[in-house]
Parts: C-alpha cells; sequence; structure tokens
C-alpha cells in the first residue's frame, strides 16, 4: 500500500500535470475551435441535419438491407457527414480535437511506460471507443460495435 503522504504527492503532482494541460497552447487552442464552433449557425444547422438524418438512420439500421429507404438513407448520411465535415468551423475544431487527443495519449503513455514497459497506454483516442474497434461501420464488420 502505498504511503498516505506518497499518495497525497501523488495526487498533488496530478493536480499539476492537470492544470498544465489546461494552461497550454494546445488546450487554449481547442476551447478556441470549441466556441466558434458553437457560435457559427451554419456549422450548428449542419450539425444539427447530421444528426437528424444519423437518428433516422439508426431507426432503418435494425433492418439493414432490407427497408426499403436503405439506400437513400444511406447516400443521404453520406452527403451531409460530408457537407459537416467540409465545413471549416467544423474541420478547424475537429483537428484542435485530434490535437488535444494527441496531447493526452502521449502524457498518458509517457506515464504508462515511466512505471513499466509492460503497461498499456491508450494511442489515437482508443481509451474513447466503446468496443475498441473504431470502424464506425455499426458492427457490420463483426465488431462488438
Amino acid at each position: 500500500m502505498i504511503a498516505n503522504m506518497e499518495y497525497v504527492t501523488i495526487l498533488d503532482y496530478s493536480e499539476q500535470l492537470g492544470q498544465m494541460v489546461l494552461q497550454s497552447e494546445v488546450m487554449e487552442d481547442y476551447q478556441q475551435k470549441k466556441t466558434a464552433l458553437a457560435q457559427d449557425e451554419v456549422a450548428q444547422q449542419l450539425i444539427k441535419a447530421f444528426t437528424n438524418i444519423k437518428d433516422h438512420y439508426d431507426d432503418i439500421q435494425r433492418f439493414g438491407r432490407y427497408h426499403p429507404d436503405y439506400q437513400e438513407i444511406m447516400k443521404q448520411v453520406r452527403q451531409t457527414k460530408r457537407a459537416m465535415d467540409m465545413h471549416e468551423t467544423v474541420a478547424a475544431y475537429k483537428v484542435a480535437e485530434r490535437n488535444l487527443q494527441t496531447l493526452l495519449d502521449e502524457i498518458s503513455e509517457y506515464i504508462a511506460f515511466s512505471v513499466s514497459d509492460q503497461i498499456k497506454a491508450p494511442k489515437d483516442g482508443a481509451a474513447l471507443s466503446d468496443s475498441g474497434c473504431g470502424c464506425g461501420s455499426g458492427g457490420g464488420c463483426g465488431c462488438a460495435s
């Protein structure tokens, strides 16, 4: 068992590390892009349109290719997602989000490997994935997504 003072020291260092991340340029850029995204009405409309079509897609997903509207919905999902992803504010936000995730992954890896080379650390946001697959196919590849 870790002694109480060692535990407190580790928590203090963790708090300092957290503050350093919060004050980093990467986090500042992320916050700016997040605010810009929230204030961009066109981007918000594109996100809402994608969310609506995605909800409709989820409804027909139960039937898969046998649903009469499957092909049309798949086409609409791709078109709506592309329009959303190509919007300048959304794209900038996604880049900033990816940069922040990379920073957090690097910190996690550094901490894990400083303890032991055998410890597995998250890579490319893998800790955020529910199934560990991240293929985005909704289980179509055979994963547990």
